[in-house]
């Protein structure tokens, strides 16, 4: 059977790579974007059947780049768990409306993330 592929966009190590080991514990293939404006793309290319994205950036205008991808034809379909830290309010507001499929705490998404994995990848 084929592992299915995550792609995560990090750019602090925590918890970016813990979410990378967990992920490939539970059997996924992943891909670690470390250039979100890359995000779209590598999405069209890969056809992964999740993101994950950390809020949390100095470079990149993450919930931009999820809103450009929920807008794709292509891309509109991947669910996206966003996460930060608790006390990012508005970046967690900001990706709801952008269109992520679940925004969660940073150490809620290490520490339930398979159950927020199902939840996100529910079919409706």
């Amino acid at each position: 059977m084929t592992e299915p592929l995550a792609l995560v966009v990090y750019e602090k190590l925590l918890p970016g790579t813990q979410l990378v080991n967990r992920l490939q514990d539970m059997k996924y293939r992943v891909r670690a974007v470390m250039d979100a404006s890359t995000l779209q793309a590598c999405a069209r290319q890969e056809k992964p059947i999740v993101v994950l994205a950390d809020l949390v950036s100095s470079r990149e205008d993450i919930c931009g780049v999820i809103a450009r991808l929920k807008k794709d034809v292509e891309t509109q379909h991947i669910p996206v768990i966003a996460f930060a830290s608790d006390d990012a309010a508005e970046a967690q507001a900001a990706a709801r409306a952008a269109g992520a499929t679940l925004v969660v705490s940073d150490t809620g998404v290490l520490n339930h993330l398979s159950q927020f994995l199902q939840q996100a990848l529910q079919v409706e």
